[in-house]
């Protein structure tokens, strides 16, 4: 079976693997942002149904979200691990610039992304779903599940944001990237890919409060404080860099 061998098994299996957990990922990362928090927002910050929801619906969604992000990065870092994969990373070829530079951007948002679910996300959230089983346990309401609430909320707006231009940059390194820009250069490519870290690393430290902090209200922080605000910012995101891409590259 030809699937069943070394080349195939090593590049297109683990590629279908990573897009196939990477939709689970991402789908959930919507499901939260456009469906679950709007709709728990019609509950109240203690309704009964709300708690109900956060513990016996979005425990076992975020169990799917966490696993479904790291299967995401280690599937990808299996794709990168390969020992022919790096042989003309960055090399300075006219075909490859443009490749490198768009999977470069995209594997960063990628592994920040896992990591804002994991190291934000998740950790906060623990919080909320141990206040909303001990609610409904008849105890008493823990005073810093509120904060553990907006912190994780921050959090995966910002990943909504970047999941666009994520999505961007991993397709488009194969099917647009590649052969869109023949002229750049290894001078243009490194440019561009401090300039977009740059603006990406500014959203990050937004999102965790460095700016703003974390109450609602602060102007810093328009971007997060409705998914509406979240889908308007990831495309303003998503044009800034694809501008910038096709100035500094072209």
């Amino acid at each position: 079976m030809q699937l069943l061998t070394s080349d195939y098994l090593l590049g297109f299996g683990f590629r279908w693997l990573h897009i196939l957990v990477g939709i689970a990922w991402i789908g959930l990362l919507y499901y939260f942002n456009l469906v679950q928090v709007p709709g728990l927002a019609a509950y109240g910050d203690e309704g009964k149904a709300r708690n109900i929801t956060i513990d016996k619906i979005a425990r076992r969604a975020l169990w799917w979200f966490r696993w479904a992000a790291i299967a995401t990065l280690a599937t990808g870092l299996l794709i990168t691990g390969q020992k022919d994969y790096w042989n003309n990373f960055m090399n300075g070829s006219a075909s490859g610039n443009g490749h490198d530079v768009a999977i470069s951007v995209g594997m960063v948002l990628g592994i920040l992304m896992a990591a804002n679910v994991w190291m934000i996300i998740w950790k906060h959230q623990r919080v909320v779903l141990a206040n909303a089983a001990n609610v409904l346990a008849g105890g008493e309401a823990d005073p810093n599940a509120a904060t553990a609430g907006r912190k994780a909320l921050l959090a995966s707006r910002q990943n909504t944001i970047f999941s666009v231009s994520m999505l961007w940059f991993m397709v488009g390194s194969a099917h647009f990237y590649s052969g869109a820009f023949p002229d750049a250069t290894s001078s243009d490519v490194r440019t561009y890919f401090i300039i977009s870290i740059v603006i990406i690393a500014l959203l990050e430290l937004n999102a965790i409060g460095i700016f703003g902090g974390i109450k609602a209200g602060n102007k810093m922080l328009w971007m997060y404080e409705s998914h509406k605000n979240a889908l308007i910012t990831s495309g303003v995101l998503w044009v800034i860099l694809w501008v910038l891409s096709e100035t500094m590259l072209g």
